[in-house]
């Protein structure tokens, strides 16, 4: 064999195993359903107040898939369709229901006193957590999940509405950051996304 035939041999088999090698790790790739973030270096916790007054943070579920969501109680569609689907997906766990945690961040701090949470989330179960940033806490944790939100006035002062992003954020049972999850995915493809995580992948 020739030396430039032996080059070429060698250059071939050296793609092959590079690609073979790319064609692997896809396998090993978990099929999320919703849009995988794995190493993000944004949304990377939170320390908040909840429906109690008392300071959450991610390390208060570990051994849990954390689901967050960024909303407000007054809001008329989203929010509830959101919360609704973190219900239906804890059913469809079955016995792993309680490994998944329903974690609902205020952007609307104002209106939404720890009061007003603590009943808004009993709407949706006894484990929902509900979280209060106080007016300077609001605007750095909505910046480190690249969250959108604006206040939108009202026919009178307190009939305001809130502009808000409306996907989710999905840890795994780490407190890493894996998933966000575009609205109204539906409740299969969240029990899905949870079923892979507490597997360990």
């Amino acid at each position: 064999m020739s030396r430039r035939v032996f080059a070429r041999a060698a250059v071939a088999l050296g793609v092959a195993a590079v690609l073979g090698g790319l064609v692997a790790c896809g396998q090993d790739k978990p099929a999320f359903r919703g849009v995988d973030i794995t190493g993000a270096d944004y949304a990377q916790g939170f320390e908040l107040s909840d429906q109690n007054g008392q300071v959450r943070t991610l390390k208060d579920f570990a051994g849990k898939a954390v689901v967050v969501f960024f909303g407000y109680t007054q809001c008329p569609d989203v929010c509830p369709t959101a919360l609704q689907e973190m219900v239906q997906a804890k059913q469809l766990l079955g016995a792993d229901a309680d490994k998944l945690q329903g974690v609902f961040i205020t952007v609307d701090p104002e209106r939404d006193t720890p009061e007003l949470l603590k009943a808004y989330m009993a709407n949706f179960g006894p484990d929902f957590v509900g979280l209060h940033p106080t007016a300077s806490q609001l605007p750095k944790v909505t910046k480190d999940y690249k969250i959108y939100f604006k206040k939108v006035e009202g026919k009178t002062p307190t009939s305001y509405t809130m502009d808000h992003s409306a996907g989710s954020f999905t840890f795994d049972p780490q407190g890493r950051v894996r998933l966000y999850n575009r609205h109204a995915s539906g409740a299969e493809a969240l029990a899905a996304d949870v079923k892979i995580l507490l597997s360990g992948k």
